[in-house]
C-alpha cells in the first residue's frame, strides 16, 4: 500500500476519526497475534421509531489479499447500545457470529428503543472494542419534528480526500444520505496524473476485489467520523459496479449477460456486507433489494430508489455497439419508448402506491441521478441531444413518475440526486418539453465528494436551452446540507477548499427555500 494509505490508517489508530481513542487490545488477542480488528468503523442507518441497523466488520488486515480482512473462522462478537455517551446505561445487548460468509460483516437490527432520541452503541470482538458511534431513532409517527439531513456522492478515492464528510459531521445530522458511487471500481492509470491516493489495485471485478476496495474507503477517517455520528441511508449508483452499467448489460458488449451477472453478483455482495443495511437487501446472487421508504414523523417520508438493477438495456447503441453513456440525438425512438423503465415496472408500481399512501409534509425521492430534462451538446461534433445514462434516455418513465406525483395530488415532493459531479437546482415541470406546463416537483443535486467535474463553460452555454435550471455549478466538490421544518425546506449547498487538501475548509456556496404548497426553489 502506498505511503498515503499507510498515513490515513495511522490517523485512524490515533482515534482521530471519531474522536476518541481506541481501546488497548487485551492480553489475549495481543498473545494471538492479532492486529485491531475495527479497523474499517462502525456505522448505523435505516432508523426506525424504535430502532435502528448498527454495523461492523472485522478486518484486522483490511487489504488481505483474498478479501477476508485477515480472518479464517467465524468471531463471536458482542454488541450493545446505550443510552448515553460513556456507554454506562445499557439498554439492549446482545451477541453474534461474524462469520466468513459476510466477510466478518456484523448487521444487527436493534429494536424496542424509544422513537426521536439519540442512542450510542460499541462492538466487542477479538478482545478489543470497537469506537462509540451515534444513532437515532426515527421520531414517533404521529410527529413532526424538524429534521437536519445530509446528502453526498460520487467519492472517488483516487482524487482525494474526503474533508466533505468531516464537515458534513460536524454539522451533527439527524441522517446522512449516501445518493451513489460511495466507492469507484475504476482505478486511473499511476500515468495519468490524476492519483493524489492510490487505490493500490486495478479495476474491482472479483468478490475480494471489491471488498478490498470497500475496506479501503471505510480506512479514511472522515468518513468513519460521518459513519459515527449519525445514521446513515445508502443506495448506489454504477460505480458500486461498473461504469454505465445497466441491469445485466456491462458498458462493454464483449462481456456476456452471464459473466456479468457474476460481477454484480459480486458487487452487491460487498455492498452489503459494508452498509448498514436490513435482512430485507441480504443479496440473493446478483439480486438485491435496496429499493425503500422511510418515514420521519408526518414531517418527511423518504422514497429511497434504484436506478441501475431494473432499468432497460442502455437507450440508443451506437452502430460500434457501445453500451457506455453518450449524447443520442432527439430523434432517437429509445429515448421516449414507453416499453422502456429505468426502475423496473414493480419498482415503479411500488413508488406509486408510496405517493398514494402518503400522510407526510414533505415527500423526498432520494436516488442517484439528475431527474430534470436536459438539452446537451455533443463535446466533439457539438450536435443536440440527451445523455444516454440518465434519466434523458428513460424519458417515459419520469413522465409517468411525474404523472403518478400529480395524479396523487402527493405533497411538496423534492427530488435528490448525485451521479453528475456538479450542483444543480432545477424546476420539474409536469411536460418536460414544454416551461410553461405547471411546475410538479422541485429538484436538488449535489456535486461529488471528490470527483471532477464536468465542464464549467461548456455547461453554463447549455443554460439558454435549459430555462427550468435554476442554479448549476461544476467547479467545486461538497455536499448538500438541509434543514426540514414543516413549513419550509432550507437546502445549502456546501462546498470545500480543496479536495487535495486531507484539511481543507469549508463554505456555504448558495442557499435555497422550498415552500409548502408552492414547488420550485427560491434562491435566500
Amino acid at each position: 500500500m502506498s505511503g498515503l494509505v499507510d498515513h490515513d490508517r495511522r490517523r485512524i489508530l490515533t482515534g482521530l476519526a471519531v474522536g476518541s481513542a481506541f481501546a488497548i487490545l487485551s492480553p489475549f488477542a495481543r498473545s494471538a497475534g492479532v492486529d485491531y480488528p475495527f479497523t474499517l468503523g462502525v456505522a448505523s442507518g435505516d432508523p426506525l421509531p424504535d430502532g435502528f441497523v448498527i454495523w461492523t466488520r472485522l478486518a484486522p488486515v483490511f487489504n488481505a489479499a483474498d478479501g477476508g480482512g485477515g480472518l479464517s473462522r467465524a468471531v463471536p462478537v458482542r454488541w450493545r447500545v446505550a443510552s448515553d455517551a460513556a456507554m454506562t446505561r445499557i439498554v439492549r445487548q446482545g451477541e453474534v457470529m461474524a462469520s466468513t460468509r459476510f466477510a466478518h460483516s456484523v448487521h444487527v437490527e436493534v429494536a424496542g428503543l424509544e422513537a426521536g432520541r439519540p442512542y450510542w452503541y460499541q462492538f466487542d470482538g477479538l478482545g478489543a472494542q470497537s469506537p462509540v458511534g451515534q444513532a437515532r431513532t426515527a421520531p414517533p409517527l404521529h410527529a413532526s419534528v424538524a429534521a437536519r439531513v445530509g446528502f453526498v456522492s460520487c467519492s472517488h478515492w483516487e482524487r482525494g480526500y474526503f474533508s466533505a464528510y468531516r464537515h458534513l459531521a460536524a454539522e451533527q445530522p439527524d441522517l446522512v444520505f449516501f445518493l451513489g458511487d460511495y466507492i469507484y471500481d475504476s482505478s486511473y492509470a499511476p500515468s495519468s496524473g490524476k492519483v493524489i491516493r492510490s487505490h493500490g489495485s486495478g479495476n474491482a471485478v472479483s468478490l475480494s476485489d471489491y471488498r478490498n476496495r470497500y475496506a479501503l474507503y471505510k480506512t479514511d477517517p472522515d468518513l468513519q467520523a460521518l459513519h459515527a455520528a449519525a445514521p446513515s441511508v445508502a443506495t448506489w449508483d454504477d460505480h458500486e459496479v461498473q461504469n454505465d452499467y445497466a441491469n445485466q448489460w456491462s458498458q462493454d458488449p464483449k462481456i456476456p449477460v452471464a459473466q456479468f451477472l457474476l460481477q454484480r453478483a459480486a458487487a452487491y455482495q460487498a455492498y452489503y456486507e459494508h452498509m448498514p443495511l436490513r435482512a430485507s437487501s441480504l443479496p440473493k446472487g446478483p439480486d438485491m433489494r435496496i429499493y425503500r421508504r422511510l418515514d420521519y414523523g408526518q414531517l418527511a417520508r423518504f422514497h429511497v430508489l434504484d436506478g441501475r438493477q431494473y432499468r432497460s438495456e442502455q437507450p440508443c447503441i451506437p452502430a460500434n455497439g457501445s453500451h457506455q453513456g453518450h449524447i443520442a440525438a432527439n430523434l432517437c425512438h429509445d429515448l421516449r419508448d414507453p416499453g422502456r423503465t429505468m426502475l423496473g415496472w414493480q419498482q415503479e408500481a411500488w413508488l406509486d402506491q408510496g405517493f398514494a399512501q402518503s400522510q407526510a409534509q414533505w415527500n423526498v425521492i432520494a436516488q442517484d441521478l439528475l431527474v430534470a430534462p436536459l438539452i446537451q451538446r455533443d463535446l466533439t461534433d457539438h450536435k443536440p441531444g440527451r445523455w444516454t445514462d440518465g434519466w434523458d434516455g428513460y424519458m417515459a418513465n419520469r413522465a409517468r413518475m411525474l404523472a403518478s406525483i400529480q395524479r396523487n395530488r402527493v405533497q411538496n415532493p423534492v427530488f435528490w440526486g448525485g451521479d453528475i459531479h456538479s450542483f444543480w437546482v432545477t424546476d420539474l415541470h409536469a411536460d418536460g418539453n414544454n416551461p410553461g406546463s405547471p411546475i410538479v416537483a422541485t429538484e436538488f443535486v449535489g456535486t461529488s465528494v471528490t470527483s471532477d467535474g464536468p465542464p464549467f463553460d461548456a455547461f453554463s452555454k447549455l443554460l439558454p436551452l435549459n430555462p427550468h435550471v435554476k442554479f448549476f455549478d461544476s467547479r467545486q466538490r461538497g455536499y448538500v446540507s438541509v434543514q426540514i421544518e414543516a413549513d419550509k425546506m432550507l437546502t445549502n449547498l456546501r462546498v470545500i477548499t480543496d479536495p487535495r487538501d486531507p484539511t481543507a475548509t469549508v463554505a456555504t456556496l448558495k442557499s435555497f427555500v422550498v415552500e409548502p404548497g408552492r414547488a420550485g426553489a427560491i434562491a435566500v
